[in-house]
Order: C-alpha cells, then structure tokens, then sequence
C-alpha cells in the first residue's frame, strides 16, 4: 500500500503553514482526488488506505505542516508523513489521487488544509474531488445497524447531475463539517465539482462495512471496479488493527481537538 521516497527533486507548494511537497511529477489531467481525513468511524481513513492497496497506488508526495502530530507513521519499516498522497493511472484510464492520514486535523487548520487540496488539484488540472465521510442516523434500530446507506452531495449542479443519473441517494439537510463541508462550499464558489459521499456509521468503532458502501458509490461515481468482498470480510480485524493503533497514538496526539462531524436524522 504505502510506496518508497523517491529519488526526483522535491516540489514544494507552501499555503499558509501547509506544505505539499510532491516526490514525483505525475499527469492527473482530468483525473479525481479522493480526501481521506478521519472522521466518524474512521470511514475516510479506512476507503483512501483500502483503494490505495486495492488499486496498487503509489506514493507521490506528503503534505507537511509545523501542526501536523509530531510523529511518523511506520508501515512495514518504512517511516511515512502523517498525512501522504498517492496516485496512479487505473486500467479504464481514469486518473486518481489520493490524500490519507490517520489524524483528524486541528479545527484551525481545516481552512487552510482544504484550500491546498484544492489548489494542489487545480493544479495538476483534475476535474472531480471526492471526500467520503462517517454520519451517525438517529432513531436507527439495532436491526437495521448490519445495513448501511450511502449518501452523496455535490457542490455543483453538474456534480448533483451525475449523482442522479448513477441513482446515488443525495444527501437532503444536515450539517456537514470539517474537511468535507469545506471542501463543498469551495467547491461551490469557485465552480469545481466536489462530491461528499456519507455513508452510515457506528460512532464507537472504525467502520469497515460503512467504509465498504462508500467505496461502492465512489467506484460508481468514478467509473471503476473494484472488489470490497475482502473489506467485508476482513471488517472485524481491519477495526480491531485501527483501534490499537489509535491506542498507541492517543498519548501523543491528546491535544488534537474533536472536529463536529456530519449527522442526519431519522
């Protein structure tokens, strides 16, 4: 899943304390930028580091800041930036770019995190930016717990337009926060087609079988295939993996503050 550093200059883009340093220069013309920031459930986290393998991405840059968890993420003995960006051309030709982390990023940051995600895709000239997300449903009963729906919202009439003709369920009222609600309302401004997908999850656990349906509907969105059969079934210890590692990181990332989270009711 997680690629080596990589021997070609460094390309720095810096926007107000972010940085996003790319270790290689690739052609995402046209393509699409998955945000993978954590949010309920850690769906985020779990759908960028599931396609990333799925896919075969590889590591083309990280982005820095002074406010990131001082730390390193270490992955079958490789030290990796808490947040990193992966890419990688799929065999239908669609163009994809990936930003992962495990962290949720401090509300003061959140502003100028999303304005270098979206300046980063402009650009590299890519046309569609998705940002799956957790949402906890109110009134939902503990027999309807095993099936989880997906939402979908776009900034845009053209993105809504094609959330209808896929039949994608569209997100009605709510709040969307952090990473997400930002990108959509940049998206909405500056005319650049943003899609949140929200898929229902367990607000006490990582979520693999939400992180699975929203995988379905961006596989949807986008065009491609890919199988989520192995998440389904690995789901039990993709969570109990996510929760020791989450465990071992508390101490060091304790002052990290909560960001809301999107929510619907039922």
């Amino acid at each position: 899943m997680l690629g080596w550093y990589y021997s070609a200059p460094k390309v720095v883009m810096q926007l107000e304390d972010i940085e996003i340093v790319d270790f290689e220069e690739m052609n995402l013309t046209n393509g699409a930028v998955i945000a993978g920031f954590p949010s309920i459930g850690l769906v985020s986290t779990i759908v960028a580091n599931y396609m990333i393998d799925a896919l075969g991405l590889k590591q083309i840059g990280a982005m820095e800041s002074p406010h990131f968890p001082t730390l390193s993420v270490v992955h079958t003995g490789e030290p990796l930036s808490p947040v990193r960006i992966y890419g990688g051309t799929l065999a239908n030709g669609q163009k994809l770019a990936v930003f992962v982390s495990e962290f949720k990023p401090k509300p003061n940051l959140i502003n100028s995190l999303s304005n270098a995600i979206m300046l980063w895709s402009k650009k590299k000239g890519c046309k569609l930016m998705i940002s799956p997300e957790g949402m906890v449903v109110e009134g939902k009963t503990a027999e309807d717990e095993m099936i989880v729906d997906a939402y979908a919202i776009g900034s845009t009439e053209n993105a809504r337009a094609t959330l209808a003709a896929k039949n994608i369920p569209q997100f009605k009222n709510g709040i969307i926060a952090g990473v997400s609600g930002v990108l959509l309302n940049k998206g909405k401004h500056e005319k650049f087609d943003v899609i949140s997908i929200l898929a229902e999850a367990h607000p006490n656990y990582p979520d693999a079988r939400a992180a699975a349906s929203a995988i379905n509907v961006i596989a949807l969105v986008i065009g491609i295939d890919i199988n989520v059969g192995p998440l389904y079934d690995e789901a039990e210890r993709i969570e109990k993996q996510l929760q020791r590692f989450h465990k071992q990181a508390k101490p060091i990332v304790s002052g990290a503050s909560q960001i809301p989270q999107p929510e619907m009711y039922g």
